[in-house]
């Protein structure tokens, strides 16, 4: 079967399968930012309810990880009930208890006896069309020194500047631009050794996945190439860990294409959402690039440089 063929039986496998019939969901129907507070802590998830046929399908992106389904325990009108990740032998089942006024959500995340607050918006359409023309490349690394890069959170920073190269030496903290960016053209190269696992974070939302893990460790839309856990590539190219490659990414609202090595391998898909590990859950802001650094070292990346829409 081709690549595009297993694409599409995974997504439906994975995403399109019906619940039970739940009436009270319409009111949910849509997809939602979500910020979850707990103590001090704020981080970002999201929801999409779709109906299909006389069901509904609920997904969620949790802070970390991959989009997924989870079942409904109980709704009402404008309330809901869900369960966002099962019971295990370490871990408390994680539900969420959830009410919907027009446009906004809130609730509340049940973890064991820990709770944390929901509050949400309707996520924006971001519909919009592509710019007359591109401005040329500006580079954003200057391979000397990480000037106008900042690490993210509190651990401990491994990257350098090297011989031309951003380079992450260790496991260790995600880097981000101090700047941020709305709609672009980002072109950027990198090196990925075996077993390797990094990804180029769009706005600081959305993941274009990095990896050269065993093939069985990943599917299509956790492979390289993939927006994570969302659109997988229509087409499968070589594997060639350590050696340099490209992406080139453009990015209208939520619409992206992805070339890689000089092939289109998304072409103007709509990202559904945020994808783990998302800074926050503002799509209708500017954000920053971010590289992973989290997962494992010894990536590289050089000649980043991005276009902005010259209108």
């Amino acid at each position: 079967m081709s690549a595009m063929g297993v694409t599409a039986l995974a997504a439906l496998a994975l995403f399109a399968t019906p619940q039970p019939s739940q009436s009270g969901s319409k009111h949910f129907v849509g997809r939602w930012d979500i910020t979850v507070t707990a103590g001090n802590d704020t981080y970002p998830d999201w929801l999409e309810v779709t109906p299909v046929d006389e069901s509904v399908v609920v997904r969620v992106q949790p802070r970390s990880g991959s989009v997924h389904r989870v079942d409904i325990l109980g709704v009402e009108n404008d309330h809901l009930k869900l369960e966002i990740s099962k019971a295990t032998k370490k871990a408390a089942a994680v539900t969420w208890d959830i009410t919907v006024d027009g446009n906004k959500l809130t609730g509340v995340e049940n973890r064991g006896s820990s709770t944390a607050q929901l509050s949400g918006v309707r996520a924006p359409d971001l519909r919009r069309k592509g710019p007359a023309r591109w401005g040329d490349p500006e580079p954003i690394f200057n391979g000397k020194d990480l000037t106008g890069w900042e690490p993210i959170g509190t651990a401990k920073s491994n990257w350098i500047a090297e011989d031309g190269m951003l380079v992450n030496t260790d496991h260790g903290a995600n880097i981000r631009t101090t700047a941020k960016f709305d709609d672009f053209k980002l072109h950027i190269e990198f090196n990925c050794p075996d077993d390797g696992n990094s990804g180029v974070y769009l706005r600081g939302r959305y993941e274009v996945q990095i990896e050269y893990e065993p093939l069985d460790a990943n599917d299509q839309f956790h492979r390289i190439g993939s927006i994570y856990g969302f659109l997988a590539p229509s087409v499968e190219l070589p594997r060639t860990p350590g050696k340099w490659e490209t992406y080139d990414v453009t990015l209208v609202g939520r619409n992206v294409t992805v070339v890689r090595n000089g092939t289109t391998t998304i072409d103007h898909m709509d990202i559904p959402g945020i994808t783990g590990g998302a800074l926050d859950a503002d799509e209708g802001a500017p954000g920053p690039f971010y590289l992973q650094g989290d997962h494992r070292g010894r990536l590289q990346f050089r000649n980043i440089t991005v276009s902005s829409p010259q209108r």
